[in-house]
C-alpha cells in the first residue's frame, strides 16, 4: 500500500468513527407531557337588562354665520402692473416656469385685492416663483 493510499484510509476511517458518534450521542427529547383531561368551566353567562335607546334633544340648530366683509376689489397701483407683468410672462414662459409665474401672478392678485402696498409683497411672490426671474415691474 503506497503512502497516500494508506492516509486517505486514515482519514475515512476518522469520518466515519465521527459520524458513528454523533449519531449514537444524539438523544431524542421526551414527548411532551399530557394535556389535563378537565376543561376549566366557562363563566356563567349573566343575565343582562336590554338596551334601550332613547333620543337625546340636540336643541337648535346653530345661527348661520356672518358672511365674511368682502374685499373692495380695487388693486393698489403698483402691485396691478406687478400682476400683469408676472401674467404676461407666464404666458411666454417654458414649463416648470410658467406654473411658477401663474402662482405668483394668483398670489400678487390675491395681496392687491386685500390692498397690501408691493415691498410687503414682493418676498412672497418671490418665493413663490421658485428660479423664475422677477419681473421689473415687481422690483
Amino acid at each position: 500500500m503506497s503512502k497516500l493510499s494508506l492516509i486517505a484510509l486514515c482519514r475515512s476511517a476518522a469520518w466515519a468513527a465521527a459520524l458513528g458518534s454523533c449519531l449514537v450521542a444524539c438523544r431524542k427529547d421526551e414527548p411532551p407531557p399530557p394535556l389535563p383531561v378537565a376543561a376549566p368551566k366557562a363563566p356563567e353567562p349573566v343575565a343582562e337588562a336590554p338596551l334601550e335607546l332613547k333620543p337625546e334633544d340636540a336643541g337648535k340648530p346653530p345661527a348661520p354665520a356672518a358672511a365674511p366683509p368682502k374685499a373692495t376689489g380695487t388693486k393698489s397701483g403698483g402691485l396691478a402692473a406687478c400682476c400683469k407683468a408676472l401674467r404676461q410672462n407666464a404666458a411666454n414662459a417654458p414649463e416648470p416656469n410658467k406654473g411658477y409665474m401663474t402662482t405668483a401672478a394668483g398670489v400678487c392678485d390675491f395681496a392687491a385685492t386685500q390692498g397690501q402696498d408691493k415691498a410687503s409683497v414682493v418676498a412672497q411672490i418671490r418665493l413663490a416663483l421658485k428660479s423664475a426671474g422677477l419681473p421689473a415691474d415687481c422690483k
